[in-house]
């Protein structure tokens, strides 16, 4: 039923599907195949006991077959599962295939030590963050500008043309019966009512009173103008003095008494914007008249 000398013969003088001819040598598809090399000893078809290690998503498999399971095509294949260390992984090889011909042996493990170096460094190039440079045809890149100012420009005319149509139905243009769709309709409804609420708002605010402080400069004016007065005062009681007879020293005691008084009863007042009077004196008929003028 098996014999693999006759498989072979057929195969290398005939025609293989999994051959892959160059001109140096010739290659195996097969994914069974330990080698990858089109000979007697790596071709799976074509060997009857047969080993080999495949991966299937990051995982390694040890794959055997033995003549005992041809008769079963479904069950041909025997996989175990390899651990992801490589010191154990090549103990279960060396336990499974120990009997095995030396050949198959060390090409497994070869084919381990390379499956497992290259699935390291899938890892490593898993975790770095590596730039990708996507390229964009220029064909591309300016439809979609040309598909942006058109949406733009369709954007800007669908809202003049709403904004017409609102301004139509406000001033009553197409009469008192309507047909929109409801949502726009809703949609309308809701902007009118919040825009007379704000206008409401506005109307209702009432101005809000604030209290500022303004007495200093008033006391400041006050006491500028009775300092003024003051002197104006001293001023006039000097000249009146010089110009009076020494006869009428009394009466101008008493004057300057009078005076002084004055003076100590103002600055006793609160501050308060006082009242300026004129009082105007004439000497007597013998002498020359000239009005003698003072401020209290």
């Amino acid at each position: 039923m098996q014999h693999d000398e006759v498989i072979w013969q057929v195969i290398n003088h005939n025609q293989c599907s999994f051959r892959a001819k160059t001109q140096t040598q010739s290659f195996c598809r097969n994914q069974y195949n330990v080698t990858g090399l089109c000979n007697r000893s790596s071709c799976p078809l074509a060997n009857s006991r047969y080993a080999t290690i495949r991966e299937h998503e990051g995982v390694l498999y040890l794959y055997m077959k033995s003549i005992e399971r041809a008769h079963t095509p479904n069950k041909l294949w025997e996989r175990l599962k390899l651990p992801k260390n490589y010191a154990k992984a090549l103990e279960l090889v060396d336990k499974h295939l120990q009997h095995w011909p030396k050949f198959l042996v060390h090409k497994n493990k070869q084919r381990l030590t390379k499956m497992t170096q290259y699935l390291i460094r899938m890892r490593r190039l898993a975790l770095k963050n590596n730039e990708k440079l996507v390229t964009m045809p220029a064909k591309q890149v300016k439809r979609e500008a040309r598909r942006e100012a058109k949406a733009e420009v369709a954007a800007v005319l669908d809202r003049a043309i709403e904004k017409e149509l609102l301004q139509r139905l406000q001033s009553g243009t197409y009469g008192d019966i309507y047909n929109f769709p409801t949502e726009l309709y809703n949609k309308v409804l809701d902007d009118t009512q919040l825009e007379e609420e704000e206008e409401e708002e506005e109307e209702e605010e009432e101005p809000v009173p604030e209290y500022v402080e303004g007495y200093d400069e008033l006391e400041e004016e006050d006491d500028i103008e009775d300092f003024t007065a003051m002197n104006m005062l001293e001023n006039d009681g000097d000249d009146a003095q010089d110009d009076s007879d020494g006869s009428d020293e009394e009466e101008e005691d008493d004057g300057d008494d009078d005076r002084r008084r004055k003076r100590k009863e103002g600055a006793l007042l609160p501050k308060k914007k006082r009242r300026q009077t004129v009082e105007v004196e004439y000497e007597e008929e013998g002498q020359q008249q000239r009005p003698v003028m003072g401020l209290s």
